[in-house]
C-alpha cells in the first residue's frame, strides 16, 4: 500500500477511478484486473504490485470511500439541530456533492449495496456501517412524529421523502447545478412541511 500512496496523485486517481468504475459496473466477481489496468493505462502487474490482489484493491477502495464520505460528512453535524425536512435537504446536498466530486465513487457505492461475494463481505460491512449511521441521522427522530398534523402518517411521509430523495439523486447529472437543484429541493420539501406539519 505504501508504494501506491507514494505515487503521484494523478496516477493514484487514475487507478482508483478505473477500479471504482469497473467494480461499480459489473461487481466484484466479474471485474478483471486486466480491464482496470487497461482503463488506468498501467500494467496488470503494477496493480498486483501495489495491492497484492483484487481483494486488496477492493479493500482499499472501501477504505478510501469511507474516508471521503466521513470527511465530506463533517458539515452534516449541523443535522443535529434541524428538523426532519431540513435534515433531508442537508442529506440530499451531501449526496449530490459526493456524486459531483467523485462520480465513479457514487456508482461504486451503489454497487456495494448489491454485492454478495463473501470474499469482500467484511469490507462491505465497514462501509455500510458508515452509510447506515448517515442515514439514521436523517431519519425521523424520536418524538418528531408530533410535528405532523392530525391524520398524517409519519411513516408515509418518511417513505415519500426517501423516494423523492432517490429520484433526485438518480436523475441528477454533473451538467446540472447543485445550487439550482437544491433550490428546487428546498422549495418542494418546504411545501410538504407547510402542508403536513403543525409548525
Amino acid at each position: 500500500m505504501k508504494k501506491f500512496l507514494s505515487l503521484p496523485k494523478e496516477k493514484q486517481n487514475r487507478i482508483v477511478t478505473a477500479a471504482m468504475a469497473l467494480f461499480g459496473e459489473v461487481g466484484y466477481k466479474k471485474a478483471y484486473i486486466s480491464e482496470i489496468a487497461m482503463s488506468a493505462s498501467i500494467s496488470k502487474a503494477l496493480i498486483f504490485h501495489y495491492f497484492s490482489s483484487k481483494r486488496g484493491l477492493y479493500s482499499y477502495l472501501v477504505y478510501y470511500t469511507g474516508k471521503i464520505v466521513m470527511t465530506e460528512a463533517q458539515e452534516t453535524r449541523e443535522m443535529l439541530n434541524k428538523d426532519f425536512f431540513e435534515r433531508a435537504v442537508i442529506s440530499i446536498k451531501f449526496r449530490l456533492t459526493i456524486k459531483s466530486r467523485y462520480p465513479a465513487m457514487s456508482k461504486f457505492m451503489e454497487s456495494v449495496y448489491n454485492e454478495d461475494d463473501p470474499e469482500v463481505a467484511s469490507d462491505i460491512e465497514r462501509l455500510l456501517a458508515i452509510a447506515t449511521d448517515m442515514h439514521a441521522k436523517a431519519d425521523l427522530a424520536p418524538g418528531e412524529e408530533r410535528m405532523f398534523k392530525r391524520g398524517v402518517d409519519p411513516a408515509q411521509v418518511v417513505s415519500l421523502v426517501e423516494k423523492y430523495t432517490e429520484g433526485i439523486i438518480a436523475g441528477w447529472d454533473r451538467n446540472s447545478s447543485i445550487e439550482d437543484t437544491m433550490s428546487e429541493v428546498s422549495g418542494c420539501l418546504n411545501m410538504l412541511k407547510r402542508n403536513l406539519c403543525i409548525y
